[in-house]
């Protein structure tokens, strides 16, 4: 029997115990020129990089220079590399290239803009429906690793990624094993995976595993994301639903021989339960708050755009971060009379899913003056005494950017929310706009709000953002003038959105190491010549 320490185990690669410790970022790693530290990993670094030709952003793995001494970590990193260049798939990351260069071995991968399914298990409620088109689409990837003769071996939530628009994707390959490699039963066991998520006979003999090998540790897998949260070691198929338990308890027999020896028979009887009408009842009778929690988001994405405006003149771009549960960011643009412009950002003071009913609100209330004011000033006025008088008794953070071709200028006010950047015409050097902080919407009436206006002419930019909870998360060390004026600088085009997606990714990377419960919009405009 297995005691529990067994989880505890230390696995090959060893986890790093040691303090981090800091690493002179490189300016180039073979022939991409390096942004940022992305992550320090258990035997490598992760690195933010640019590519040379598509100006694409590219992850790049480096292996620790003490390691380059060992020949088995050299081994498996230079075997990792190949069998992602095997593994070409939708659903695998993709491989770029990979070398020497100065300091030791790297390869270059796809660039995920996304989170870990662990990451996404935690935050999210997941219907049945949902938790089975994830498993489907992991259960594709590795019928192609298959296919090839490949043995993933270390298959959990945090080597699969689950990027914003939904697609999953397969990653860490450092402990993968062809099936025609030889193996080498004289060497000294050592435990090669993650103890939860390993099969029975990989626990035993690492070097000894198989395809239902992978095919036990995607029933944990899928286990979990229809539980809803992590099992911790802990199986209890009692609890699935009914016309899942026959299919977990095949993949997650203990004798690997009684269970699913290829994954497309997996996926075949997968496949059949998610289009039966047994799934669609058992969907509903245990996953209401799950499936509530779907709609909720699908109404969430429709209550903002999800790609900025084409406007006469102007170049547009923008990037948001969302972080599900812990509030609502709305955001807007609309059109006026002239060839004038608009953008809002509001957050409603609740938390959770009622923000989104409670902006849905202010949405509808914005757009209904947003036509009748001229001003930020008046626009705020007009909204505080609609939502002094309304019943919902909420307050709003709120900002209001109104921009003005013909009268060449621009219109500023910020509620505790929102902070804006000129870019002069020519120049990459970011000037704050400093408008009064005025006080949130929705407290009391009769109170005097401030805008700000500013001369805006050709050739001008714009950066003008908003985060949740926090408006001056960014104002400091996260996005410092100086911070900013090096992302213009180095962004690969002078395009509005590539520029805005240069600055959002090195913002982000910090956000994941620091404040992952916030939420982040940036609009990047341009007025053309």
């Amino acid at each position: 029997m297995i005691g529990p320490d067994f989880y505890k185990q230390d696995t090959l690669p060893a986890r790093d115990t040691r303090k981090a410790i800091q690493v002179p970022l490189p300016e180039k790693i073979g022939p991409y020129k390096i942004e940022s530290l992305l992550e320090r990993g258990g035997m490598s670094l992760l690195y933010l990089a640019v590519h040379p030709e598509t100006k694409e952003p590219i992850t790049i793995k480096v292996l620790f220079p003490e390691y380059m001494t060992n020949p088995e970590m050299v081994q498996r990193f230079i075997r990792e590399a190949e069998i992602i260049a095997l593994a070409d798939h939708p659903n695998i990351v993709k491989l770029f290239g990979h070398g020497k260069w100065e300091n030791g071995l790297y390869i270059a991968m796809e660039y995920v803009n996304g989170i870990s399914l662990r990451q996404y298990l935690l935050r999210n409620l997941i219907s049945l429906k949902r938790a089975l088109e994830i498993v489907m689409e992991i259960s594709m990837a590795l019928c192609h690793l298959h296919a090839h003769g490949i043995i993933h071996r270390d298959l959990k939530p945090e080597n699969i990624l689950i990027s914003e628009s939904g697609a999953i994707k397969v990653i860490d390959f450092g402990i993968a094993q062809m099936l025609t490699d030889v193996r080498d039963s004289s060497s000294e066991k050592r435990l090669i995976g993650t103890p939860i998520y390993m099969s029975p006979e990989q626990r035993d003999n690492p070097e000894s595993t198989s395809y239902p090998s992978d095919i036990y540790s995607l029933g944990i897998i899928t286990y979990e994301l229809v539980l809803g949260k992590l099992s911790h070691g802990q199986i209890h198929l009692g609890i699935m639903p009914r016309g899942l338990q026959k299919i977990l308890s095949k993949a997650l027999q203990q004798k690997p021989d009684n269970r699913y020896q290829d994954i497309v028979d997996f996926m075949t009887e997968l496949s059949d339960y998610l289009n039966s009408s047994a799934m669609l009842k058992e969907n509903k009778e245990i996953a209401p708050l799950s499936d509530l929690s779907e709609s909720l988001r699908q109404a969430e994405r429709s209550l903002v755009p999800s790609t900025p405006p084409f406007w006469k003149g102007i170049e547009t771009g923008m990037a948001t971060y969302r972080n599900i549960g812990s509030g609502y960011l709305y955001y807007d643009y609309f059109t006026l009379p002239n060839q004038g412009y608009g953008i809002v950002v509001g957050e409603p003071s609740v938390k959770g899913s009622p923000a989104i009913v409670y902006a849905s609100t202010l949405r509808g209330m914005i757009r209904a003056l947003s036509h009748l004011t001229h001003s930020p000033s008046e626009l705020t006025t007009a909204l505080n005494e609609l939502l002094i008088n309304d019943s919902m008794k909420q307050t709003f953070t709120f900002s209001c950017l109104l921009l003005s071709q013909d009268k060449n200028h621009l219109s500023f006010i910020s509620c505790q929310c929102g902070s804006l950047f000129l870019i002069p015409a020519g120049t990459s050097d970011p000037i704050p706009i400093e408008a009064q902080d005025n006080p949130p919407l929705g407290l009391e009436t009769g109170l005097h709000f401030t805008d700000l206006t500013h001369p805006w002419n050709r050739g001008d930019g714009l950066i003008f953002y908003a985060s949740l909870h926090h408006p001056a998360l960014l104002e400091g060390k996260l996005f410092s003038k100086e911070q900013l004026q090096a992302s213009l600088e180095e962004a690969s085009s002078k395009e509005p959105q590539a520029q805005v997606d240069s600055i959002f990714r090195k913002i982000k990377i910090e956000i994941g190491k620091s404040h992952d419960d916030h939420s982040i919009v940036i609009f990047n405009l341009f007025r053309e010549m």
